[in-house]
Protein backbone atom coordinates (compact mmCIF):
# COMPACT_ATOMS: atom_id res chain seq x y z
CA UNK A 1 0.00 0.00 0.00
CA UNK A 2 1.43 3.44 -0.75
CA UNK A 3 -0.31 6.72 0.87
CA UNK A 4 0.58 10.19 -0.34
CA UNK A 5 -1.24 13.33 -2.15
CA UNK A 6 -0.94 13.85 -5.42
CA UNK A 7 1.82 15.99 -5.56
CA UNK A 8 4.13 13.56 -4.10
CA UNK A 9 2.98 10.54 -6.56
CA UNK A 10 6.58 10.87 -8.38
CA UNK A 11 8.17 10.32 -5.31
CA UNK A 12 6.35 7.25 -4.24
CA UNK A 13 5.33 5.04 -7.38
CA UNK A 14 7.38 3.77 -10.33
CA UNK A 15 4.58 5.23 -13.42
CA UNK A 16 3.86 2.93 -16.18
CA UNK A 17 1.66 3.73 -18.92
CA UNK A 18 -1.37 2.89 -16.85
CA UNK A 19 -0.28 4.69 -13.84
CA UNK A 20 0.34 7.72 -15.80
CA UNK A 21 -3.37 7.34 -17.17
CA UNK A 22 -4.67 7.00 -13.56
CA UNK A 23 -3.13 10.01 -12.02
CA UNK A 24 -3.60 12.43 -15.09
CA UNK A 25 -6.96 11.60 -14.79
CA UNK A 26 -7.22 12.79 -11.22
CA UNK A 27 -5.26 15.73 -12.01
CA UNK A 28 -7.61 17.19 -14.31
CA UNK A 29 -9.88 20.01 -12.50
CA UNK A 30 -13.22 19.64 -10.90
CA UNK A 31 -13.19 16.28 -10.24
CA UNK A 32 -15.99 17.12 -7.42
CA UNK A 33 -18.90 18.07 -10.38
CA UNK A 34 -18.30 14.19 -11.89
CA UNK A 35 -21.32 12.09 -11.76
CA UNK A 36 -20.97 8.98 -9.79
CA UNK A 37 -20.83 5.78 -11.61
CA UNK A 38 -18.05 4.32 -14.21
CA UNK A 39 -15.99 6.82 -15.94
CA UNK A 40 -13.78 5.53 -19.24
CA UNK A 41 -10.08 6.07 -19.33
CA UNK A 42 -8.00 3.46 -21.18
CA UNK A 43 -11.40 0.55 -22.04
CA UNK A 44 -10.80 -2.06 -19.33
CA UNK A 45 -6.95 -1.20 -19.03
CA UNK A 46 -7.77 1.78 -16.79
CA UNK A 47 -11.43 3.12 -15.49
CA UNK A 48 -12.29 5.19 -12.46
CA UNK A 49 -15.51 4.59 -10.31
CA UNK A 50 -16.56 7.66 -8.73
CA UNK A 51 -18.80 7.40 -5.73
CA UNK A 52 -20.90 9.38 -3.80
CA UNK A 53 -21.85 8.04 0.46
CA UNK A 54 -21.53 8.14 4.13
CA UNK A 55 -18.59 6.58 5.95
CA UNK A 56 -19.76 3.62 8.25
CA UNK A 57 -19.02 2.77 12.16
CA UNK A 58 -15.57 0.75 11.86
CA UNK A 59 -17.24 -2.01 13.25
CA UNK A 60 -19.16 -2.78 10.37
CA UNK A 61 -15.41 -3.12 8.18
CA UNK A 62 -16.02 -5.45 5.81
CA UNK A 63 -11.85 -6.69 4.09
CA UNK A 64 -11.97 -7.02 0.24
CA UNK A 65 -8.85 -7.89 -2.33
CA UNK A 66 -8.53 -7.78 -5.73
CA UNK A 67 -6.69 -10.17 -8.08
CA UNK A 68 -6.83 -8.59 -11.87
CA UNK A 69 -6.48 -4.90 -10.62
CA UNK A 70 -5.00 -2.30 -8.31
CA UNK A 71 -6.88 0.61 -6.77
CA UNK A 72 -6.06 4.25 -6.63
CA UNK A 73 -8.73 5.51 -4.13
CA UNK A 74 -8.79 9.27 -4.06
CA UNK A 75 -10.86 11.31 -1.37
CA UNK A 76 -12.01 14.25 -3.79
CA UNK A 77 -14.33 15.46 -0.63
CA UNK A 78 -14.49 14.49 2.96
CA UNK A 79 -12.49 12.26 4.98
CA UNK A 80 -12.63 8.47 5.80
CA UNK A 81 -10.32 5.67 7.30
CA UNK A 82 -9.55 3.01 4.94
CA UNK A 83 -8.41 -0.75 7.06
CA UNK A 84 -5.62 -2.46 5.53
CA UNK A 85 -3.69 -5.44 6.48
CA UNK A 86 -2.00 -8.33 4.16
CA UNK A 87 -4.01 -10.33 2.70
CA UNK A 88 -2.35 -13.54 4.18
CA UNK A 89 -4.54 -11.58 7.61
CA UNK A 90 -7.94 -12.06 5.42
CA UNK A 91 -10.35 -14.97 7.11
CA UNK A 92 -12.15 -15.32 3.58
CA UNK A 93 -16.25 -14.88 4.18
CA UNK A 94 -16.95 -14.62 0.42
CA UNK A 95 -14.64 -16.68 -2.67
CA UNK A 96 -12.97 -14.69 -5.45
CA UNK A 97 -15.63 -13.55 -7.99
CA UNK A 98 -14.44 -13.54 -11.13
CA UNK A 99 -16.75 -11.25 -13.06
CA UNK A 100 -16.05 -8.66 -10.63
CA UNK A 101 -12.57 -9.34 -9.43
CA UNK A 102 -13.37 -9.41 -5.58
CA UNK A 103 -12.92 -11.64 -2.60
CA UNK A 104 -14.68 -10.33 0.89
CA UNK A 105 -13.34 -11.62 4.68
CA UNK A 106 -12.72 -10.23 8.18
CA UNK A 107 -9.67 -9.28 9.40
CA UNK A 108 -9.06 -9.05 13.14
CA UNK A 109 -8.78 -5.54 14.82
CA UNK A 110 -4.76 -6.23 16.21
CA UNK A 111 -3.54 -7.23 12.20
CA UNK A 112 -5.08 -4.22 10.24
CA UNK A 113 -3.51 -0.41 10.07
CA UNK A 114 -6.32 2.62 9.83
CA UNK A 115 -5.20 5.19 7.01
CA UNK A 116 -7.03 8.57 6.94
CA UNK A 117 -7.58 10.01 3.84
CA UNK A 118 -8.43 13.21 3.57
CA UNK A 119 -9.44 15.47 0.15
CA UNK A 120 -6.79 15.32 -2.27
CA UNK A 121 -5.20 12.40 -0.85
CA UNK A 122 -4.94 8.75 -2.12
CA UNK A 123 -4.23 5.19 -1.42
CA UNK A 124 -2.77 2.49 -3.83
CA UNK A 125 -3.98 -0.97 -2.80
CA UNK A 126 -2.14 -3.39 -4.21
CA UNK A 127 -3.73 -7.19 -4.61
CA UNK A 128 -1.62 -8.13 -1.64
CA UNK A 129 -3.41 -5.18 0.59
CA UNK A 130 -6.89 -6.70 2.06
CA UNK A 131 -8.71 -3.05 2.19
CA UNK A 132 -11.77 -1.87 3.90
CA UNK A 133 -12.83 1.69 3.01
CA UNK A 134 -15.66 3.75 3.77
CA UNK A 135 -15.16 4.32 7.48
CA UNK A 136 -15.83 6.74 9.87
CA UNK A 137 -13.39 8.94 11.70
CA UNK A 138 -15.26 10.20 14.85
CA UNK A 139 -19.07 9.82 13.30
CA UNK A 140 -20.58 9.32 9.61
CA UNK A 141 -19.71 11.55 6.97
CA UNK A 142 -20.30 12.41 2.90
CA UNK A 143 -17.86 11.46 1.05
CA UNK A 144 -16.33 11.67 -2.60
CA UNK A 145 -13.90 9.61 -4.00
CA UNK A 146 -12.81 7.89 -6.83
CA UNK A 147 -11.99 4.53 -7.32
CA UNK A 148 -9.54 4.22 -10.05
CA UNK A 149 -8.92 0.73 -11.70
CA UNK A 150 -5.08 0.07 -13.01
CA UNK A 151 -4.75 -3.31 -14.77
CA UNK A 152 -2.28 -5.52 -13.22
CA UNK A 153 -1.15 -7.18 -16.43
Amino acid sequence: MIFSDLSHIREQIRMTPHFEQAFQFLGQPDLAALPDGRAAIDGDNVYAEVQSYATKPQSAAKYEAHRRYIDVQFVVSGEEYIGCAPIEKLDLTTPYHQAHDYLLGDVAAGDATLVRLQAGQFAVLYPSDAHAPRLAIDAPTQVKKIVVKVSVS
